[in-house]
């Protein structure tokens, strides 16, 4: 037997492949045996895809000095860096763009897997047999049994090979061998981990004679009539099965029942079969109805809205390799944060994903494994999506796509993929799918005039262009102006944020022609790391990388929610509940799209200055889609003295689902009662000086400078002004309206590196007051700042004054007071909680009294920066100290200084010191979404203007 030793023009090859079956529906069989060939493999890598000769393929070859890799998995992130390291980039190709070609050094993998057929296997000369890879990163050549079986091009796309001629019943020796580089990476410039690797199952599967090929479900349903329409097209004829249907019909032959219709929110599945002379295959069947109408998306016969989530695969230790738990996991906490679709950027994700987006209900987006923006760098110019010579692997890819996955219901539209620019080959793409299927509708985001699409599909869209969009006033072709319009991706949520979703949110619902959105993205993408705890780009020594770009989840890699996640569930919650506690009543509107509210419980809580000293149940009526009802709160229960009071109602699980158990919170609201009694401190003590200290009630101060040292025995450090925090991914972009980049500009002017000039420190009968010019060198814009301090013997009233000097041009990242404690650990405090609350993002900010410790205040973004405070506090009870503001304030603590949260790459560089520095804030910039997007809108910015602001201290006793 001879074997090739230099043969690998394949590589560069532009066309898909070669050798393997046309592409059909992704089933499991009832009674077709399947062998699983995921586990441990023999791998060697190679430099250069021509290194080693072929000969590993050969039957009797020996791989005992070769290394064990799990499969599924990628080479890159096993054996502890000893098979190379993973690659970041967002755009960027790291290799020369020169279509097809790649570079020598191109990463190889010779995978070899010895296996014996089981038992139970049938006769080899009874039926067939196909060898299945689901995912293979980007380019594999195969061997069975020393044979070449073929090659193929499509990483994130299932590829079978007819085998059964091959197969013995012992001795099997599957060689695969994977390239990193090949021609089809040049259409895989997701922004994403480079990451070779057979990183999805590998099956073998007997196929019977007379058994199932492929088939196409037809599930429609009528919204007039309620009935359901089940037609299944087969290569292979036999008869369906609905056994809950009384359903036994031929193929290929329709049969209309009355049925429940499938929906994200409804996701009725039903139990059925497809036999053939030799085969029994499991269907789960949805009936539902996709249609363009009226210039909206309507899914049995209602517009729906999308409150979405794009998606990559990811796992910190497996990378793109998941397992069925994590998936699931995954799909719950979307259900679980009222998310009702996903976008699966960018490429079909692990079909056992989309059976469970069938199962528990989401809408979904599959796009297509394609995306070529890489050469956005040289103007398009020679972009495959729009050279003939690369049409036919793209819609291989297509048709890859939507015969693998054709058979679910929760996919609505297909995607032909993502930032590939525009194209000839797009459009074969289009008119293929259309033909093919004319169930579900075309996305494709970069189509901005829509020839190809039946959306008008945009990322990050400012809120003011969204809203002409909405007034139809964007423009466009005619088409175009026809269509609805969704956000595809939006508010990019990088780091601290992101912001403004609310105000999006509030766009969406405001105008029909705007079908929501999807929030890019689900999970940070760090990698687990001995040192660094998670890795991000740059972090392996890449040539080109775009640093921490690739953790802009919803979730950390840990899979835990990001404030962001919990921000998200609130401002998309499928029950508005609004109220007036001065008049006793709630209004409840059901913003589902199809269910009513009978699968809720309502329960409302009575507060007295934070904390419940009531609750109880509300009846409130099944409300159908859209519709209102005013309900009438009880009497408000006694109470003494004057306090704050308030409601809150909240909505949650009258039963246990398939996705949330009985009480778990969907929605809530809250609305005051009495208002809150501001602090106040009638000023009875005097400042007197002795030597170098002053005293002034509880309080001392260095009679030098006017800095306040201790309060009731409680050391104070370096309480002044502060207009710094550690730049947020957010303020480290750049607005993609303004062109603003926040932190620039704050650097440029020297804003983190304030210096503070004493002017006065003056003694008066009842007030010391420090009077200070706070200002970054070289630069005539400053800050005048006066301290007051007044006591009433026991507690001690700051009142900060702030007036700008000279032209500000930009807005201040903070405006506050800093201090030092000497120790705090538990933190208590009556405002906005649990987590964590900025000008922009505080929809889920929920006031209370809230408990907490220093180090639980933080909020752990891969990269450091500002995070973990907490808004709208009345007061908070930290290091012996009990704060009270006027008016309300935010507050963070943390055992490091901002400055040193700024220096900080990533977790592992923070060190807690001695000290936990305190910041109160009266205000502080908007967060935005410009780590890709717009920034913070005008009126969530901290302008520069003149501010006063009151502090009220005494000690926690």
């Amino acid at each position: 037997m001879s074997f090739r030793t230099t043969d690998v023009d394949y590589i560069e090859d532009v066309s898909p492949g070669s050798g393997a079956l046309p592409p059909r529906a992704w089933y499991a069989s009832s009674d077709a045996t399947s062998l699983s060939l995921n586990g441990s493999w023999r791998l060697r890598v190679s430099p250069t895809a021509d290194a080693e000769d072929d000969s590993f393929a050969e039957e009797g070859y020996d791989a005992g000095d070769w290394a064990e890799v799990t499969v599924p998995g990628h080479w890159v992130l096993q054996g502890d860096g000893a098979f190379g390291k993973p690659v970041y980039t967002n755009h960027l190709y790291p290799f020369p763009v020169d279509p097809p070609h790649v570079p020598t050094e191109n990463p190889t993998g010779d995978h070899l897997r010895v296996f014996d057929l089981p038992d139970d296997w049938p006769a080899l000369d009874e039926g067939g047999a196909v060898l299945r890879f689901d995912g293979v990163e980007s380019c594999a050549r195969v061997w069975l049994n020393g044979t070449d079986i073929g090659e193929f091009k499509g990483s994130r796309l299932a590829h079978e090979f007819a085998v059964g001629h091959l197969l013995k019943p012992s001795g099997n020796v599957l060689a695969v061998r994977v390239h990193q580089w090949s021609a089809g990476s040049y259409l895989e410039d997701q922004d994403q981990w480079w990451l070779p690797g057979i990183f999805r199952d590998v099956t073998l599967l007997h196929r019977p004679a007379g058994g199932v090929l492929d088939f196409f479900v037809h599930a429609d349903y009528d919204h007039v009539t309620g009935e359901g329409t089940l037609r299944v097209d087969s290569d292979v004829d036999g008869r369906v099965l609905v056994p809950a249907l009384d359903i036994d019909v031929a193929t290929g032959a329709p049969v209309t029942v009355p049925v429940e219709p499938w929906s994200a929110e409804t996701p009725k599945l039903y139990d059925g079969e497809l036999v053939t002379e030799g085969e029994r295959v499991p269907l789960r069947i949805g009936f539902r109805t996709v249609v363009l109408e009226d210039g909206l998306i309507k899914v049995n016969g209602r517009p729906i809205l999308f409150k979405g989530v794009n998606r990559h695969e990811w796992h910190p230790r497996t990378g793109r390799a998941l397992d069925l738990a994590t998936m699931r996991e995954d799909v719950l906490l979307m259900k679980r944060h009222n998310l009702n679709a996903v976008r699966t950027s960018h490429y079909p994700p692990h079909p056992a994903f989309l059976d469970l987006c069938d199962e528990y209900g989401l809408w979904v987006i599959d796009e297509c494994d394609l995306e070529t923006h890489g050469f956005t760098e040289q103007d398009w110019r020679d972009n495959p999506v729009d050279d003939d010579r690369w049409t036919p692997a793209l819609l291989d890819r297509a048709a890859r796509m939507v015969e693998r996955d054709k058979n679910h219901p929760s996919i609505v539209f297909w995607s032909l993929g993502n930032e590939a620019g525009t194209g000839r080959g797009l459009t074969a793409m289009a008119e293929w799918i259309h033909s093919r299927d004319t169930s579900r509708l075309v996305h494709y985001e970069g189509d901005w005039n829509c020839r190809d699409t039946d959306v008008y599909s945009r990322m990050y869209a400012s809120h003011a262009e969204v809203e002409a969009i909405g007034k139809e006033l964007d423009g466009g072709t005619l088409k175009r102006r026809g269509l609805p319009f969704i956000q595809c991706e939006y508010g990019h949520a990088m780091g601290n944020g992101p912001g403004g979703i609310a105000d999006y949110q509030e766009l969406f619902e405001k105008y029909d022609r705007i079908q929501g959105g999807f929030i890019w993205e689900w999970i940070d993408h760090g990698i687990e790391h001995a040192e660094l705890g998670y890795a991000y780009g740059g972090d392996f020594g890449e040539e080109l990388h775009d640093g921490n770009f690739v953790c802009d989840g919803l979730i950390f890699p840990d899979r835990t929610p990001s404030p962001g996640l919990a921000e998200y569930k609130k401002v998309i919650e499928p029950v508005r509940i609004e109220g007036d506690g001065a008049d006793g009543t709630v209004r409840v509107t059901n913003r589902y799209d199809f269910a009513d509210l009978s699968a809720l419980a309502f329960v409302w809580s009575y507060q007295v200055d934070g904390a419940t000293v009531e609750s109880g149940s509300l009846s409130v009526p099944a409300l159908k889609p859209g519709e209102s009802a005013d309900v009438k709160l009880p009497e408000p229960p006694a109470h003494q003295g004057p306090a704050e009071t308030g409601w809150t109602v909240r909505a949650t699980l009258a039963a246990d689902t398939a996705w949330g158990e009985r009480g778990h919170e969907v929605a809530w609201g809250q609305f005051p009662g009495a208002v809150r009694v501001l602090p106040s401190v009638a000023a009875t003590d005097g400042p007197v000086r002795d030597g170098r200290t002053i005293t002034l009630g509880p309080a001392a101060f260095d009679a030098r400078t006017g800095t306040l040292t201790s309060i009731g025995g409680v050391s104070v450090e370096g309480l002044r002004l502060d207009v710094w925090r550690a730049p947020t991914d957010n303020d480290e972009g750049t607005d993609w309206v303004s062109g603003v980049q926040y932190s620039v500009l704050w650097r440029t002017l020297g804003l983190h590196r304030m210096r503070h000039r004493l002017d006065a420190v003056e003694l008066t009968d009842d007030t010391l007051t420090v009077r200070t010019r706070v200002a970054p060198a070289a630069r005539e814009v400053g800050l005048a700042t006066v301290y007051r301090w007044t006591s009433d013997g026991s507690r001690l009233k700051l009142t900060v004054s702030v007036a700008p000097e000279g032209e500000w041009k930009v807005p201040l990242p903070r405006l506050g007071v800093r201090l030092g404690l000497a120790e705090a650990e538990a933190v208590t405090w009556f405002g906005g909680g649990p987590g964590e609350a900025y000008p922009d993002t505080r929809a889920a900010s929920r006031i209370g009294l809230w408990t907490s410790t220093v180090d639980d205040l933080q909020t752990p973004y891969l990269r450091p920066q500002e995070n973990g405070a907490r808004g709208d506090v009345r007061w908070a009870r930290l290091g012996g100290l009990r704060i009270e503001g006027d008016p309300e304030f935010a507050f963070s603590a943390r055992r490091w200084t901002n400055e040193q949260l700024e220096a900080a790459s990533h977790l592992t560089d923070l060190k807690a010191g001695d000290t936990v520095w305190v910041n109160l804030d009266h205000g502080q910039n908007g967060v935005g979404s410009q780590s890709c997007g717009p920034g913070p809108l005008p009126r969530h910015q901290l302008t520069a203007a003149p501010a006063e602001f009151s502090f009220v201290f005494s000690t926690d006793k």
